[in-house]
């Protein structure tokens, strides 16, 4: 499974390599809902597209992006505090009585202090990491597709809901951020050759077992170069709800150097000349959409212990 990606978080680049239209409504409302669901997760390196707005509706994006973040800024700000009371009380103790709760109180509040530290260093920092496009199940990403006759970039999740599925699907299904390749046909019938999108990454992560041990490796394509991966999407409405764009990368059995590397699965990258074809599928010719996937990209994958 492809449990994480390093995406493509400016949107803009789309446009940059094949035009389209920019959907900045639906970012706007993306970022909105995000003001009063915390289920919303959004990758640094997707805020930072909106640093330097170019139009009414970028800035509007970004005043919402400066809103949540001095929010969560106080939220941090406000826990270290507390924190920071909490371990002054626990050393006063300690100086009267040695006890095991006192000597607790110290080491949870000294970490809790510690990781509030960090997580505000983090959401202040303004030099872009690679980590900052990393995406993980539940975290939005750009993705292309096919709308009103022409390309279109809009906010996804990255674990799909099909549409008519309970709202308890996710927990019930928590696996389907990723479409298995000898399944579209199957569970993902009402996607495959309907809804189809693109997601850009630069690179992808995978659990392996090395030596009994869980390892996460990243692979990478050489030479270096952006990967457009054949996804499918689906959009979920409920009454009183926000309606939910989500999608799922599709995976295939993987080329000898990662099942070398000891995994069984691998994304598959879309040439750039089949991405028109992938987003507007023929309904009823599956065999053409098989053969696009078919028909992909064969970059070879170095890989490495994450970071």
């Amino acid at each position: 499974m492809c449990y994480s990606a390093q995406i493509r978080a400016d949107y803009k680049q789309f446009f940059r390599l094949f035009g389209g239209v920019l959907t900045l409504r639906a970012f706007a409302e993306l970022y909105y809902e995000r003001q009063g669901n915390p289920k919303v997760k959004i990758p640094k390196a997707m805020d930072a597209a909106f640093e330097a707005p170019e139009n009414d509706e970028e800035r509007e994006i970004k005043g919402l992006i400066d809103a949540f973040n001095a929010d969560q800024a106080l939220k941090l700000e406000q826990d270290i505090f507390a924190q920071r009371e909490r371990l002054a009380d626990a050393e006063r103790k300690l100086l009267v009585k040695t006890t095991k709760t006192a000597t607790n109180e110290v080491r949870i509040a000294t970490a809790k202090v510690e990781w509030g530290l960090g997580k505000l260093a983090d959401l202040k920092r303004t030099q872009p990491e690679s980590r900052d496009a990393r995406i993980f199940p539940g975290v939005y990403a750009p993705v292309m597709i096919w709308e009103n006759g022409q390309r279109v970039v809009k906010p996804m999740r990255y674990h799909c809901r099909p549409a008519g599925k309970p709202a308890n699907f996710d927990v019930l299904y928590p696996g389907t951020y990723n479409a298995r390749c000898d399944n579209l046909e199957g569970f993902w019938r009402h996607q495959f050759g309907v809804t189809h999108g693109v997601l850009v990454i630069k690179a992808f992560y995978e659990h392996v077992d090395r030596d009994g041990k869980d390892t996460i490796l990243e692979f990478m394509p050489q030479p270096a170069q952006d990967m457009w991966l054949a996804c499918l999407w689906s959009r979920w409405t409920a009454p009183g709800q926000p309606d939910l764009l989500s999608f799922a990368v599709i995976m295939d059995e993987p080329p000898d150097e990662i099942r070398a590397a000891g995994h069984d699965r691998c994304p598959i990258p879309l040439k750039a000349e089949n991405i028109d074809a992938w987003l507007r599928p023929d309904l009823g010719k599956p065999d053409e959409q098989y053969a696009i996937l078919d028909d992909r990209a064969r970059p070879y994958y170095e890989h490495r212990l994450a970071a």
